[in-house]
């Protein structure tokens, strides 16, 4: 099978089986290109994961897109993209359909209200897995503990606390190699 193919069926299989978004998508992207087709390594998805969050657009189609154009170039990422993006729009164009004759029935309340619990659990294991691989010093447990509150408590934007981490990470980055 050639590599536009392959990323293309591991993304879509990705996207068909993952409610809850793109970081409900990381642990499934994590085990199937990292742990199942070591087309990446782990950090190199930590890395990933960091610049598809920084960048305009949904986490998990940037990620696809960046994984895609390291594997396969230009076409590897049109594929991989391609690939997380249609099932979901499928699934989404179907049920636009049928979710209005049926969203006042309790079953499908409880039904979506199991899935926010299970896509909860995702997001927390995604969350722990990269933990995990962040190198943590005082200052990034500071940084970390910072950017949470200034989104949290202090409803500060997203992108303006991850161009303060980063801003950070690189005075910090000049600050050590100057002392070695």
């Amino acid at each position: 099978m050639n590599k536009q193919l392959e990323l293309f069926l591991t993304f879509a299989k990705i996207g068909g089986f993952t409610f809850g978004g793109g970081y409900a998508m990381i642990p499934l992207i994590q085990r199937e290109v990292a742990e199942n087709k070591k087309w990446i390594t782990d950090k190199d998805l930590l890395d990933v994961i960091a610049i598809a969050e920084s960048t305009p657009g949904p986490i998990a189609i940037n990620a696809a897109t960046f994984i895609g154009n390291r594997v396969a170039g230009v076409t590897g990422a049109v594929c991989a993209t391609l690939g997380v993006v249609m099932p979901s729009f499928l699934v989404i164009v179907a049920i636009s359909y049928a979710f209005e004759a049926f969203k006042h029935l309790k079953a499908v309340e409880y039904a979506f209200w199991g899935i926010r619990a299970g896509v909860t659990a995702l997001i927390l294991k995604a969350l722990w897995t990269m933990f995990k691989q962040c190198k943590k010093d005082w200052l990034s447990l500071c940084l970390m503990a910072l950017a949470f509150a200034a989104v949290v408590f202090l409803k500060i934007n997203a992108i303006f606390v991850i161009l303060a981490c980063a801003a950070i990470g690189i005075v910090s980055f000049q600050i050590r190699r100057v002392r070695k």
